[in-house]
């Protein structure tokens, strides 16, 4: 009797164990487990698990401790794959990139012909559209490297304003028709920018920098509607990359109004980073106000623009193109002001953030944040783009505590016309981001969409192999400016979230930290450089909630 009864003596006391780990278990929002997880902590720790609750990392670690100790609502098997902290691209035009996604998408045309092929498309697909707008093209990828003129769109669209912008955001070709609505003669002054003008004096329709401000004050505004349609829109294309914090580089007041409304309603889940435009009626507001630190929403800057693009040859340069022997670009506004701001920031507890892209404008802004900042080493100031720099100007970006903030695939978007525009010697010391990072010990990676493509292993690529798409030229353009894989990584989570002050909120995988997160198909850090870019995002995460899974 006794033998056929004591197995299940046996069994009492282990299912009272079991009964009380259950019970003793804390609750959890979400727990997941079975992965490999990139916390992105400060000793680059590798985790298996982790339990969320109120959109936070509650405890992260092997998933025998995790699932042991938690008990989630939703509990995730990552099925093996890989885990990072949700990705954070450093400097993006998120607002115009939300509001251009019905203009004709132009990146990538080959020739003129096909970009007024597309516009033709264009405008038959929204016939009512009170202005054609179009942008990405980028004249030296055509066989014709020349700009393009107006005169063809004089021609299709004469009764119907036509604006069109280089890829790079510094040039736009109009028509006729919008000259005539903003007022735009062969007279017309200008600083800080280039009407465009043939042998003859005749306007060629190309605006550069400032010029385009003058016919971009001209096209309407959409409506509240069609913007918080867009702006949706542009999220689910953002969340469908890994994307779960923004830097929006030059905003003002109403554009940052509409989207916190957005996120107040709960339907703009992804955070941001709004920088400001120097307005005047931005800086009466905010220096007054003072930063703002949301959960969702930081506005802690004043984005500057010290001189243009270099495929415009807006950017100022030391010395001459070598292109173009009598050209050096030029600032966009003057040192005197440049000056005078920085002074009025350094008095604030705003950051400066001024692109920069010329040696000239870099030397010119290094000295003057140098000069504003006097020993301050952590107001976080920071160059965006920082794309050409003396040999001599490198070391003050460590010297001032100036955080560099780069755009990896500018490089390997740049690298076949850029030794055209610099010289040999000069591009030595362009897109030198290892250097940058050796400087300042971090650099924050972004990648300036629309300008290029919002997706950010994209960056990741350009920034480890030096490569493009066709993972083209072997071996990398100046290889000794690849970062390391977990520096890349850094520059696109927790360095990314230090450039913004938000480095103890986000941009980590550990307790305390934001629940942002993205679960990848590849291993980052070892797979082979040919595959990064055709990495899938699995699915998309935003303090514990998903926000994108791939069907």
């Amino acid at each position: 009797m006794n033998r056929i009864f004591r197995p299940y003596a046996l069994l009492l006391p282990l299912l009272g164990f079991f009964s009380c780990q259950s019970s003793s278990q804390q609750p959890a929002d979400l727990v997941v487990y079975n992965a490999t997880v990139y916390t992105v902590d400060s000793t680059f720790s590798k985790a298996q698990a982790f339990a969320v609750k109120d959109g936070k990392f509650l405890a992260v670690g092997s998933a025998d401790d995790i699932r042991g100790k938690y008990k989630g609502k939703q509990e995730v098997d990552a099925q093996g794959k890989f885990i990072y902290p949700g990705f954070y691209d450093a400097h993006c035009h998120f607002y115009r990139y939300a509001l251009g996604l019905r203009s004709a998408d132009l990146v990538g045309t080959t020739s003129w012909a096909e970009v007024v092929s597309k516009l033709t498309a264009q405008r038959k697909q929204y016939p009512q559209a009170a202005w054609l707008m179009g942008r990405g093209w980028d004249q030296n990828d055509w066989k014709v490297k020349q700009f393009p003129t107006k005169d063809t769109l004089d021609v299709l669209f004469p009764n119907t304003p036509v604006a069109i912008t280089r890829v790079d955001g510094h040039a736009v070709l109009v028509n006729q028709k919008a000259l005539d609505l903003a007022g735009i003669t062969a007279r017309t002054p200008i600083s800080g920018g280039v009407i465009g003008r043939d042998a003859q004096g005749k306007l060629t329709g190309l605006l550069v920098d400032n010029a385009v401000d003058l016919v971009g004050a001209k096209v309407p505004e959409p409506t509240p509607a069609e913007a918080d349609a867009a702006l949706l829109q542009a999220q689910n294309l953002c969340v469908a990359v890994g994307l779960t914090s923004l830097a929006d580089a030059g905003l003002d007041k109403a554009n940052i109004d509409r989207m916190e409304n957005l996120q107040k309603q709960g339907k703009l889940k992804l955070r941001l980073y709004a920088m400001l435009n120097p307005t005047a009626e931005n800086k009466a507001y905010y220096l007054k106000q003072g930063p703002v630190f949301h959960d969702r929403l930081t506005i802690n800057s004043f984005k500057v623009y010290a001189d243009g693009a270099l495929g415009s040859r807006g950017a100022c340069l030391v010395e001459p193109y070598a292109d173009r022997p009598k050209e050096t670009g030029f600032l966009l506004s003057t040192v005197r002001e440049y000056r005078a701001l920085a002074k009025e920031l350094a008095n604030s507890k705003f950051q400066m953030n001024t692109h920069a892209i010329g040696d000239s404008a870099n030397r010119v802004i290094l000295n003057i944040y140098g000069e504003a900042l006097k020993g301050q080493k952590d107001r976080r100031w920071r160059i965006e783009h920082a794309q050409v720099i003396t040999p001599a100007d490198m070391p003050k970006f460590g010297q001032f505590g100036i955080v560099p903030s780069v755009q990896p695939t500018h490089a390997t978007s740049d690298m076949y016309w850029a030794g055209e525009r610099l010289g040999k010697e000069r591009l030595k010391t362009a897109y030198a981001y290892e250097e940058l990072r050796k400087q300042y010990g971090q650099v924050a990676l972004g990648s300036d969409f629309p300008v290029e493509d919002i997706n950010p292993l994209y960056g990741f690529h350009s920034a480890v192999a030096r490569q493009d798409a066709k993972n083209f030229p072997a071996g990398g353009f100046q290889p000794e400016n690849a970062l390391s894989r977990p520096d890349a990584l850094r520059g696109m989570t927790t360095w990314a979230a230090h450039a913004a002050f938000e480095e103890k909120q986000k941009g980590s995988i550990k307790p305390g930290m934001a629940a942002d997160f993205v679960l990848l198909d590849k291993d980052l850090l070892t797979a082979p450089a040919p595959e990064l870019r055709g990495a899938k995002v699995l699915r998309t995460f935003i303090a514990g909630e998903q926000v994108f899974e791939r069907k």
